[in-house]
């Protein structure tokens, strides 16, 4: 049996101008995108986050998902990097990074540029697959909540059905998923097991959350669910939208989008710009 593929993640991180950001590893002589190997039970999302900061001195946050990048190690395994679109938080600065024996360069380079100084022609094909998504977006988070207890083991109002530990493991996994998109409006269906879905991520980042009886499948208004929708695409801002199964149809159709059937803990990413959606990716906890 084949070994499991290395695992890793990285970005190809853009700013305002064109410019994109590579980084020259000394030990390979190369000129790549940052990027590194997860940490044992390391979210892909937050592995790209971590992995530009630690390569770059940069904070960033994610944008559409790109092609994950296959190929072989040269030393009988096989490497699997997921990259995104990336962008700065606050100061894009890197002329003061200390250069060190794993990264010895980190530049910005204009984008005609960035094609020839990258080594790799998968890299290449990763930085043309950017290119058409290299402004900046917004992200909206719909998201499913976590795993509850059943209908039939639950006596009382429905809505007060609370979530499973794997459940509450999960909300606690969501935390450095929703901050790499920027999620910094929460909505939330008023049901418990919504609610908790997104407690943790609340309590760690300090973010408002507003909770709606009409996000919820006992007092679903589709009107509500709409102008949410509607002023979400406005404003200059990532946000997360918790509900349930039976309202994720209202949530996509306000979207404009085609229905996609989440699992528990499962969520759509959906990244617009100018009130328009220029991509869609499914993440999974």
């Amino acid at each position: 049996m084949p070994a499991p593929d290395v695992r890793a993640a990285g970005a190809v991180v853009t700013r305002k101008g064109g410019d994109v950001l590579l980084v020259h590893r000394p030990r390979y002589d190369d000129w790549s995108f940052p990027k590194g190997k997860l940490d044992p039970d390391e979210h892909v999302t937050t592995a790209a986050v971590r992995e530009v900061a630690e390569e770059t001195g940069l904070d960033i946050r994610l944008g559409p998902a790109l092609d994950t990048q296959r190929y072989d190690t040269g030393r009988g395994r096989m490497k699997s990097v997921n990259y995104w679109v990336g962008r700065v938080q606050g100061d894009d600065d890197v002329s003061g990074y200390r250069v060190n024996d794993e990264i010895d360069a980190v530049e910005w380079v204009p984008w005609a540029e960035a094609a020839e100084r990258l080594t790799y022609d998968y890299d290449r094909e990763t930085l043309a697959q950017a290119r058409p998504l290299r402004r900046r977006t917004r992200a909206i988070v719909v998201l499913r909540h976590g795993h509850a207890r059943s209908r039939t083991a639950f006596k009382g109002d429905d809505r007060r059905r609370p979530l499973l530990l794997s459940g509450e493991s999960e909300a606690q996994r969501l935390v450095p998923v929703l901050a790499a998109f920027d999620a910094t409006e929460i909505h939330s269906s008023s049901s418990v097991r919504c609610v908790a879905t997104v407690t943790p991520y609340v309590h760690t980042t300090g973010w408002p959350l507003r909770s709606y009886d009409e996000l919820s499948e006992e007092g679903l208004s589709v009107p509500v669910v709409a102008s949410l929708v509607a002023n979400l695409l406005e404003v200059d801002a990532g946000a997360v939208v918790c509900t349930h199964r039976p309202v994720l149809p209202a949530v996509f159709e306000a979207l404009g989008m085609d229905e996609e059937k989440l699992e528990p803990a499962e969520m759509l990413v959906v990244h617009h710009r100018k009130g328009a959606v220029v991509a869609a990716d499914r993440v999974r906890v």
